[in-house]
């Protein structure tokens, strides 16, 4: 899978995440020529997207089979004489699978060039449409119904509105422009909206902008597992502490039937915003957002909320917590570039620390914490669990249903019966499938999709008396 170049990376941050696949425990297991071996695939899978979109059904709504068959005619409308198969997942009742068929690698680039930021590409990867937003460069004649070759700066060297771009890019795929280049960079006031309609993307992945968005959640894989291994049930109290922009917390909301306490935070108001509009259009009415910070939730020595049943909360008051921490990203796919320093990269711990803390003490005995981030290091997966392991006498991890990643990493200091307990889905393991135009509608492919994901990773604490 040489199409696209590995992820870029700054010099530092390159060898930081070589350490982490170089590290001691896992060299002595493995050999220092695995070890690399498993870094050089992870530098190479993570600037493609996974094999399988996921699609987390609204089952309070609809049926698993009728989302099927709705999601079969709006693939057929987008890609009409093309089969592109929706699988049930093997072992998530809720999740539907769709094959990305990628990639493409025979398609005619146009000369009229449209250059995109890395962000706006990495969306395109995985279904999405041009944005006028996203569109840095357009050649100087291009017209609306021009056919045009979308490329990414992959090294945010294009300055917005050049005619022509030289630097490092990557091709993408084509499309037909809905703007003309005039319309997008020369107007008084700029026209938002979809710029480039993407009709043969190197990844071919069907696009979800407004598409069945009552009966479906586009959600990467490991994201709609952490909603089960959390577990919640009808009627009790559950915090999803670090909410935004609201997948997990709705499918925790669906998975308890809507019955019950959902309750929601993020600092930053807009993303409460979204996490509302995300629960009204799921038609779920047990969730309460607030916008607020999750480190300053628990109310000091039992004390008294002072929003009433808002935050904060008074000490060991919800049965389960899920803390989906901030973190580095580094499991994100596609990323063909990272722009982390490694100041950065390392910056999230002590945060992610403070926010475990308080969702210890928020947790009632006997009640579940899972821990979950979407990166790749030990720093802010396996060594803040043997962190929390010492700090916290009270946790005990759990064993996780469904467990269908890989087990956690050697590194931390962690037993190999503990490491067993942890889920990680990690990208140099995965088995990637390069679905092409002729083997896409392969149904045996179907169980890659619990390896070829993004990276994650997952811990599940229980609270003692």
């Amino acid at each position: 899978m040489s199409f696209f170049p590995k992820i870029r990376l700054r010099k530092e941050v390159e060898d930081y995440l070589r350490h982490v696949y170089h590290n001691n425990e896992l060299v002595a297991a493995l050999g220092v020529d695995e070890a690399e071996s498993r870094f050089v695939r992870l530098q190479n899978h993570l600037s493609h997207p996974p094999c399988f979109t996921t699609v987390r059904v609204n089952t309070r709504l609809t049926s698993i089979e009728k989302a099927k068959q709705l999601l079969k005619e709006e693939i057929h409308k987008q890609f009409p004489g093309v089969i592109i198969p929706v699988h049930p997942h093997p072992q998530l009742s809720d999740l539907l699978l769709i094959p990305v068929i990628g990639p493409r690698r025979a398609l005619t680039q146009h000369p009229v060039q449209v250059i995109v930021g890395a962000q706006c590409g990495n969306a395109v990867l995985r279904g999405a449409h041009v944005y006028s937003a996203g569109i840095l460069s357009a050649s100087k004649w291009m017209k609306v119904g021009d056919k045009v070759s979308v490329y990414s700066d992959i090294e945010g060297q294009c300055k917005r509105g050049a005619i022509e771009f030289d630097g490092t890019k990557v091709f993408i795929g084509n499309g037909i422009a809905e703007l003309s280049r005039s319309e997008i960079f020369c107007s008084n006031i700029p026209i938002k909206g979809k710029g480039i309609r993407m009709t043969e993307p190197v990844y071919l992945s069907p696009s979800f902008d407004n598409v069945l968005p009552e009966y479906i959640f586009l959600q990467n894989l490991p994201s709609a597992v952490v909603g089960h291994v959390l577990n919640p049930q009808p009627g009790e109290r559950v915090l999803d502490m670090c909410a935004a922009p609201g997948g997990k917390t709705t499918h925790i909301a669906t998975l308890m039937n809507d019955q019950g306490e959902v309750i929601a935070m993020d600092k930053i108001a807009n993303k409460v915003e979204k996490i509302k509009q995300n629960a009204s259009m799921l038609q779920l009415n047990s969730i309460q957002a607030y916008c607020y910070n999750s480190t300053k939730a628990a109310a000091h020595d039992g004390g008294d909320s002072s929003q009433g049943s808002g935050p904060p909360f008074p000490p060991e008051s919800f049965d389960r917590v899920l803390l989906d921490a901030p973190c580095s990203g580094m499991g994100q796919r596609p990323n063909m570039a990272c722009a982390l320093s490694l100041k950065e990269l390392t910056s999230y711990q002590p945060l992610q620390r403070k926010l475990f803390s308080t969702a210890v003490s928020l947790l009632k005995p006997g009640g579940t914490l899972v821990y979950s981030t979407c990166t790749i290091t030990l720093s802010e997966n396996e060594e803040q669990v043997a962190w929390a392991l010492r700090t916290f006498p009270c946790l005990q991890l759990q064993a996780q249903d469904p467990h269908i990643g890989g087990e956690g990493m050697m590194g931390a200091g962690l037993s190999p019966d503990e490491l067993k307990l942890l889920q990680r889905f990690d990208p140099s393991l995965a088995v990637l499938c390069d679905h092409n135009d002729g083997d896409h509608d392969d149904k045996d492919r179907t169980p890659h999709a619990n390896t070829d994901t993004i990276g994650f990773f997952i811990a599940k604490f229980v609270k003692n008396s």
